[in-house]
């Protein structure tokens, strides 16, 4: 028995949010740059580069796993979102890189930094364009069940921070003349950027490597089974998954052996709505047993006992 939810909304409107977001704090960080010098404010502009990058491929996998299922595809699309955030974190670590390299030349080669206060107003208006766009794509993604958005939102949120302590950097060294902690300032955000881009790829192999879904929805889908106990109706081999926006949920039910086949269905066709609306955007494939036969006891394992 099989089934699954309608269509999902499109989700592609915040990955153009993101894009315009993107090339705007490109533009203003870069003028801070120019004006001050900073290599602290070069990383940051070196960062939106990347949001830009990811951005784009965001909207790429999210059309690619708003696609319906196919032949080839039969369970959908929904995991090229991990691709997505796989990409951003491996340009993450491209980016940490660069941003090293430059903060390594200006230890050797300092350089005094000019235009602070026009600099630093340049690039907190970047920061506020990144804190609001953050805040909405976290807002959706969550709501969606979006590790794209999620993603994108918190790789967000470290550049804003990032570029708090770059604000601070620039600000203390117009303050006392150490023109070395500009570049020390730049290490410390190449290795936030380093330790944001192993999350990433760290979260999007999880997906693709079919891990289940977080505990407290599998408390929910506990809770739902709990309460058809009583019914006579118990349950096992439950497996779960996340690909993307949409979960995967099976289970076999086991009910009397006296029952008819279509009360047996109506009642797991009762399960199923309970599940789908403790967990929206699942796709549930369930299998009948009869509890008072040992047979029914074999198959829990992934592999059939024999």
């Amino acid at each position: 028995m099989m089934m699954t939810d309608s269509a999902v909304p499109s989700l592609q409107r915040y990955a153009w949010i993101s894009i315009g977001a993107a090339i705007a704090t490109i533009l203003l960080k870069g003028v801070a740059w120019h004006l001050t010098g900073s290599v602290g404010l070069l990383s940051d502009a070196i960062e939106s580069f990347v949001n830009l990058a990811g951005a784009l491929m965001a909207l790429w996998m999210l059309w690619l796993a708003e696609q319906p299922a196919d032949e080839d595809h039969p369970h959908g699309h929904g995991k090229a979102e991990y691709f997505s955030s796989a990409f951003e974190g491996f340009l993450i670590v491209l980016a940490a890189v660069s941003i090293g390299y430059t903060a390594i030349e200006r230890f050797i080669n300092p350089q005094p930094i000019e235009a602070v206060g026009i600099g630093l107003v340049v690039s907190v208006a970047a920061s506020v364009i990144n804190l609001l766009v953050a805040r909405l794509l976290l807002k959706a993604g969550r709501e969606h069940q979006s590790i794209t958005l999620e993603a994108d939102a918190h790789h967000l949120m470290t550049d804003v921070w990032t570029s708090v302590g770059v604000i601070l950097g620039v600000g203390l060294v117009a303050m006392s003349g150490w023109n070395w902690l500009d570049p020390t300032i730049a290490v410390l955000v190449a290795a936030n950027i380093v330790w944001t881009g192993w999350q990433l790829m760290q979260r999007s192999a999880s997906g693709l490597m079919d891990t289940a879904l977080p505990p407290e929805q599998k408390r929910l889908i506990t809770e739902v089974f709990d309460r058809y106990i009583e019914q006579g109706i118990a349950y096992h081999a439950l497996r779960t998954r996340q690909a993307g926006r949409r979960s995967f949920i099976s289970f076999h039910a086991l009910v009397p052996g006296k029952w008819s086949v279509q009360e047996a269905h109506d009642w797991v066709e009762r399960i199923e709505r309970d599940l789908r609306t403790a967990i929206p955007n699942c796709h549930i494939t369930s299998h009948l047993e009869p509890i008072d036969d040992p047979c029914s006891m074999d198959d829990q394992a992934l592999d059939r006992a024999r």
